[in-house]
């Protein structure tokens, strides 16, 4: 391909409204281009690196048995309905009416769709198990899109959906899944984790999420330093702790003027903030109220103590609401002598103390020597903490907790009977009885493991590309071969070679200076580049340069090819 024949709109300044260097490089280096909030169109240089991963992606999904299809992006209301998501998915779900009056939306994903296909074509046992996917593009009205192709609001997306018999069945294409996403995640080169997450609003039992570690990541997640063990942080567990002292004071009150904060209340009494109790009144929004007890140095996982109690909805009560509960201002709330009835469920790591402080629902008052169970009775006990740092891990014991920063790229869920019950997909068994099918679901995000793959891979010059997901495998530059046809006819060689052998390439034969063509080179960081000049020629000679560490070698043109050659050729496995 000749650089004057393609279209590589690059630029010079950074749009101010990039604020992710992925968003930046790839609006600089003419991959993408706004056109509304949380839209953009997917320029030539874009959509070649978009059309890679696609490749990699239906090449791993298709030896793992899955049968590409395409759905529609506009979807009735009536299966939303079905399912009960109509209402529950909320205003990112972008309803409209056609000319008749019915309601439809834009598919945010595909789960009613694809379920509605299989209960009218699938009957019998012997057509389970299988799997469907497509390469669709999608839509959610985020509230806040931004970070260009990292929170869009449309964006591609590839979705597979598998169906079988029963639950051990649903195990087997969830681990076939799985194993594919991992796969495909190294062959594009990435540094990335499988971690435990918690399933949202798509709902079933189990999920992991694919994440391409990367310091800009809005998630972060934990892995254990000895094991395999890695989630994200609001499904990570904790352990439970051990009896930290021996021996229980007596409960007193103790004046405490003006010190509402944990960290006051802490320097105050000279002790440590890990000797206190930090307490929390939540509601479900429905009327229903809880008190969560966690240690003074821990933060409330609301996701867990959510799921634990098996809430839809969970948030904190307001000050008027604390008032009339416990007769507290906020800053001296506690769970003793409550003025209502309240569940208090205290995290796995307050049971383990003793000893410790709390408000005492009254200004400027705490409570010294408290201990869970003997000063106010305990609900539940459960995991409701964030873990931290140096956490020991709750499955090895051994090893301890690294915090990571990670970008979701990928997510597999089981989803058991969540939509084929609610949407009556069934199937006759050896017996002739009806079953329910078992469902999973599996998602990723095309463009955003492209934009990932830039926040893991830049220098401050650009963009640097793994083999696998470049939009060209080899830049030849030809430096000055307007004036010099010695060198635009060796360049032309080197390109047609290349080209010849498969290896994609891009022959810069603009009547720019050198620098110039340098600059939008690193800028669109293509991994291999061959430089043609008029001094190195004469000597049969040719600069090659990795993109990734800016090694050179001076070169015969011959040697140049075979490099070239030999690094495609393996660039499958994930290399450079």
């Amino acid at each position: 391909m000749l650089y004057t024949q393609f279209f590589i709109p690059t630029l010079k300044e950074t749009p101010s409204d990039a604020e992710v260097i992925s968003h930046q490089l790839m609006m600089r280096a003419g991959m993408i281009r706004k056109i509304a909030a949380g839209i953009y169109t997917y320029m030539p240089l874009g959509l070649r690196v978009i059309r890679k991963f696609e490749k990699i992606v239906r090449e791993e999904m298709n030896l793992a048995g899955a049968i590409e299809l395409l759905m529609p992006a506009v979807q009735p209301s009536e299966l939303w309905i079905e399912s009960r998501r109509w209402a529950q998915y909320g205003k990112e779900l972008l309803r409209f009416k056609d000319r008749k009056d019915n309601e439809f939306c834009m598919g945010p994903t595909h789960e009613e769709v694809i379920t509605d296909i299989v209960r009218r074509e699938i009957k019998s046992y012997r057509q389970l198990p299988i799997n469907f996917y497509q390469i669709q593009t999608k839509f959610r009205d985020e509230i806040r899109p931004r970070f260009g192709l990292m929170r869009g609001r449309e964006f591609i997306m590839k979705d597979a959906y598998s169906f079988d018999t029963d639950s051990a069945a649903s195990d087997t294409s969830y681990n076939s899944m799985y194993n594919a996403y991992t796969r495909i995640f190294e062959r594009c080169g990435l540094d990335f984790r499988a971690v435990e997450a918690d399933t949202g609003s798509i709902g079933g039992s189990t999920s992991h999420e694919f994440m391409v570690l990367a310091s800009s990541g809005e998630d972060a997640i934990v892995s254990c330093n000895s094991c395999r063990y890695a989630a994200n942080v609001e499904k990570a567990e904790g352990t439970k702790g051990q009896q930290e002292r021996a021996g229980h004071l007596p409960l007193a009150r103790i004046h405490t003027p003006n010190k509402k904060t944990i960290a006051e209340v802490a320097d105050f009494l000279g002790i440590n903030q890990s000797d206190t109790i930090k307490t929390l009144l939540l509601s479900n929004g429905e009327g229903q109220y809880v008190m969560a007890l966690v240690r003074g140095d821990h933060e409330l996982n609301e996701l867990k103590l959510k799921n634990h109690l098996g809430w839809d909805d969970i948030q904190m009560a307001s000050d008027e609401e604390i008032l009339r509960f416990t007769g507290s201002p906020p800053g001296f709330l506690g769970p003793i002598g409550l003025k209502e009835n309240l569940p208090v469920v205290i995290d796995y790591m307050v049971e383990s103390c003793s000893n410790m402080v709390t408000g005492a629902n009254e200004t400027d008052q705490h409570y010294t020597g408290v201990d869970a169970g003997r000063d106010f009775q305990v609900s539940m006990i459960a995991d409701i903490r964030i873990v931290g740092e140096g956490d020991a891990c709750p499955r090895c014991q051994n090893g301890r907790l690294e915090i990571w920063r990670g970008i979701e790229v990928g997510h597999v869920f089981k989803l058991g009977t969540k939509y084929s019950n609610s949407m009556k997909a069934t199937y006759l068994d050896k017996d002739g009885n009806e079953q329910i099918i078992f469902m999973g679901c599996y998602g990723i995000g095309i463009g955003r493991t492209v934009a990932a793959s830039i926040e893991q891979n830049h220098d401050e010059n650009g963009i640097i590309w793994p083999l696998p997901l470049a939009p060209f495998h080899c830049s030849v530059v030809a430096l000055n071969a307007q004036k010099d046809q010695a060198v635009m006819e060796a360049a032309e060689r080197i390109h047609n070679q290349l080209e010849a052998a498969g290896v994609e390439a891009l022959l810069d034969d603009r009547d720019e200076r050198p620098g110039v063509k340098f600059k939008d080179h690193d800028l669109i960081g293509i991994p291999l580049r061959i430089v043609v000049g008029s001094k190195n020629i004469v000597e049969n000679k040719v600069e090659f340069k990795l993109r990734y560490n800016g090694e050179t070698h001076l070169i015969t043109p011959q040697q140049a090819i075979e490099e070239v050659i030999s690094r495609v050729k393996t660039a499958s496995g994930g290399t450079r």
